[in-house]
């Protein structure tokens, strides 16, 4: 895990997301369907955000009237770094509102290797003040660095997240590739050249 850093959020900040029962939404508030990064079964939703953004902390964390935007990453070059975000939302509470999500996290690199091979990590829990209708992010955060030694291609990261209480998982994927610095490649000036 040379390259692969887990940091643990200490905080759990709400968005907020209409909902009876709770579904995905698309921007005009229709029901989202499935995709392998995004899903809601059983009521229970979770979402797993690539972002190239440094201050994705700063966006998050912020009243929950405001609504953070996230870049989206795709591809990784040598040197820069990706944030992993899982988010969930509508965990199941017990009677005293106390809420337990683990994940089960790999990292596969290009080559099939695992970076991460993770089983049952808490994810969050803890007791849940705010509506569970809200979006969360949660404790387990990881952040990706390219580093010379790394292979290029795609690395695709699955976590499957379990709602303890709800007995429910979802099973989430999503993929960035590392390429080789595009700065190496050079332009080569055009000479127009007239005779007179």
């Amino acid at each position: 895990m040379r390259n692969l850093i887990v940091i643990l959020v200490q905080f759990v900040t709400t968005l907020a997301v209409h909902a009876e029962d709770f579904n995905w939404r698309t921007g005009d508030g229709a029901k989202a369907p499935n995709t392998k990064n995004q899903k809601s079964i059983s009521g229970f939703g979770g979402w797993l955000l690539v972002t190239p953004d440094k201050d994705w902390e700063e966006k998050w964390n912020t009243p929950k009237e405001n609504i953070p935007h996230f870049s989206e990453a795709e591809e990784v070059e040598l040197g820069e770094e990706l944030t992993i975000l899982p988010f969930f939302a509508n965990p199941k509470l017990d009677e005293n509102r106390y809420f337990k999500i683990l994940c089960d996290i790999k990292i596969i690199k290009p080559n099939g290797s695992f970076s991460i091979n993770e089983i049952d990590v808490p994810c969050a829990e803890g007791i849940l003040e705010d509506d569970p209708m809200s979006i969360f992010l949660t404790q387990t955060v990881i952040k990706y660095i390219g580093e010379a030694g790394d292979p290029f291609g795609e690395w695709t990261v699955f976590f499957n997240m379990k709602d303890s209480l709800r007995n429910v998982e979802i099973p989430l994927e999503t993929s960035f590739t590392l390429v080789k610095s595009k700065a190496n490649k050079s332009i080569q000036p055009t000479a127009n050249a007239s005779a007179d």
